[in-house]
């Protein structure tokens, strides 16, 4: 009786809309949390974060041309099609965390929070522009406007929400991301990226990576065309070397500390999150007579 050799799943990452191979060729083991081999992960280089910044900035201007409407849509079908692969998505999640119940909860609670900021696509920009008082005959609007390029750091654990709610505040409001999944439990990240390459988002404006953050920490922060970078590691290794990094260019820097039970709670229903990634623009509009 013959035996076929076990062969594990490479998962790759997600850039410019396209399933990739690390370009040094190096993976790492992915295991649960009682240490089982799950499959393998790539181990993304900085090459592999510069063809994702490359990515995301080629597509951010067109992402950002879309109507608040219509990236409202956008976010609200990739919800849809998570809630259609939601029971693929909880098994990945559980078989990694090893709790079948929470990764049911966290699966649900991501599908909430896609449709929570797809519903502030359309609505942000109104409840955060203003009409300023000026003492010249001027009208002076001010408005939220894109940052650009954003980097998300997510936690170790849980491996899906908190991905989740970094990702959907910083693209509604037509930014780019670049997100580094967990390292502990990558696995549940690089399959919701599957369930994105099969929705409307465009390719590009959501680039996932896998591997170290201590080997890729110090490119985000020197890289000249990113704009912010949102950290929500919770290393205090990596937040000094982020934000000395952020003097270069001067992108700006955001720090979240939140507990694993914290990514479920009414924290991350903020709409400043959105805020923390886009640029407040003053136009004058002289007074016609």
């Amino acid at each position: 009786m013959s035996t076929s050799l076990e062969i594990r799943k490479t998962y790759k990452m997600y850039v410019g809309g396209n399933f990739v191979r690390s370009e040094s060729g190096r993976f790492l083991p992915a295991l649960s949390a009682g240490n089982e081999p799950l499959g393998n992960f790539c181990w993304g280089s900085r090459k592999d974060f510069r063809d994702a910044a490359v990515a995301a900035r080629t597509a951010q201007p067109g992402w950002a041309k879309r109507t608040p409407y219509l990236r409202s849509q956008i976010l609200y079908r990739a919800a849809e099609m998570l809630q259609g692969r939601a029971g693929e998505l909880t098994q990945e999640v559980a078989r990694s965390s090893g709790s079948a119940k929470s990764a049911a909860r966290e699966v649900a609670s991501a599908i909430d929070r896609l449709v929570y900021y797809a519903g502030w696509a359309d609505k942000y920009a109104q409840t955060f522009s203003s009409v300023n008082p000026v003492a010249s005959s001027h009208f002076n609007f001010t408005s939220p406007e894109p940052t650009g390029v954003v980097v998300a750091l997510c936690p170790e654990t849980p491996p899906l929400l908190p991905l989740v709610s970094l990702l959907a505040p910083s693209i509604v409001s037509g930014n780019a991301v670049i997100l580094l999944a967990s390292s502990r439990f990558p696995l549940p990240a690089v399959t919701f990226s599957e369930i994105l390459a099969t929705s409307d988002l465009p390719g590009g404006v959501v680039n996932i990576l896998t591997g170290k953050p201590s080997e890729l920490a110090p490119h985000f922060a020197s890289h000249m065309d990113i704009n912010a970078i949102v950290d929500a590691s919770g290393s205090d290794d990596l937040w000094p070397v982020l934000q000395g990094g952020t003097a270069l260019n001067m992108k700006r820097y955001i720090r979240r500390t939140l507990s694993p039970s914290d990514w479920e709670g009414k924290s991350t229903l903020d709409p400043w999150w959105i805020l923390d990634t886009v640029e407040q623009k003053t136009a004058w509009h002289p007074i016609g007579y």
